[in-house]
């Protein structure tokens, strides 16, 4: 029996989909999203001053998006739908990055599955905790698969390349200064030049803010910030050589052992 003209299988028509989600995201500017001493980065080129690919959703919790605004922007609205209703149906401390997460997942899987054309979207939550170890970073892709990740996340443009970069360079318990530094250098091509303060998106969920954690970074602070993060710390002073008393001990280290130089001060 011959299929009839035009007939793709399931397996096909899923693959399809999925190939030209990929190809939409891919077009959009990276995001990275990372861990600093006092919670979460989120570092992304945009040169549109109207349009967000980061934003609050709730008291503790941050969204940031690649790929077509108009989609993205939906699921962000819906997110904080959900938070506000919970929160005031049950306890504010019952809207969790998490539940966000499942929510996301459950919608765009179901999108993927039913419609003709997935979104091209790809989706991080982030919640930041009261220590480090309560912290959560969320990443979403286009069929709702839920990716937990640590220390940092990116997607978008050459996601591929820029997590490289950021395995290279990414530590725990870095400043904001640094880890603005290391964002910046997973999202620039190696060769490449920064983009400008005035094209950059950063925002953060500082753990230390009272009540709403999120805060945008701009103006000043942006440049003060990017003046700290491309200054090199200072060189520590070379010892005096003293020209008296040729039978001083030599100089020990904290532990009492001989020092020849090469211990940092």
């Amino acid at each position: 029996m011959s299929m009839p003209f035009g007939y793709a299988s399931p397996e096909q028509i899923m693959r399809d989909k999925a190939d030209y989600a990929r190809k939409g995201i891919a077009r959009g500017r990276s995001v990275v999203v990372l861990q600093y001493i006092d919670g979460i980065l989120f570092v992304a080129p945009n040169p549109s001053r109207a349009l967000h690919k980061i934003s609050e959703i709730y008291d503790r919790i941050g969204f940031a998006a690649v790929g077509r605004y108009n989609e993205f922007e939906e699921l962000r609205l819906g997110g904080i739908r959900y938070a506000d209703i919970n929160g005031y149906t049950y306890d504010r401390s019952d809207v969790t990055g998490r539940g966000l997460a499942n929510l996301y997942a459950s919608n765009l899987g179901r999108i993927f599955t039913e419609s003709i054309k997935s979104l091209e979207v790809e989706v991080v939550v982030a919640e930041v905790g009261d220590t480090k170890d309560g912290d959560a970073i969320y990443r979403l892709t286009f069929d709702g698969s839920v990716f937990d990740e640590h220390g940092f996340a990116a997607m978008g443009g050459q996601a591929e390349a820029v997590v490289g970069r950021l395995k290279e360079r990414y530590r725990e318990s870095m400043s904001l200064a640094d880890a603005l530094d290391v964002a910046l250098s997973a999202l620039t091509e190696p060769g490449g030049e920064r983009p400008p303060v005035a094209q950059l998106e950063v925002a953060v969920l500082d753990r230390n803010r009272e009540n709403r954690k999120f805060q945008r970074l701009t103006g000043a602070r942006l440049e003060r910030l990017l003046t700290q993060a491309s200054t090199p710390p200072a060189a520590p002073e070379a010892p005096s050589s003293s020209s008296g008393d040729s039978s001083a001990p030599p100089p020990t280290g904290p532990d009492g052992d001989v020092d020849d130089g090469s211990s940092p001060l």
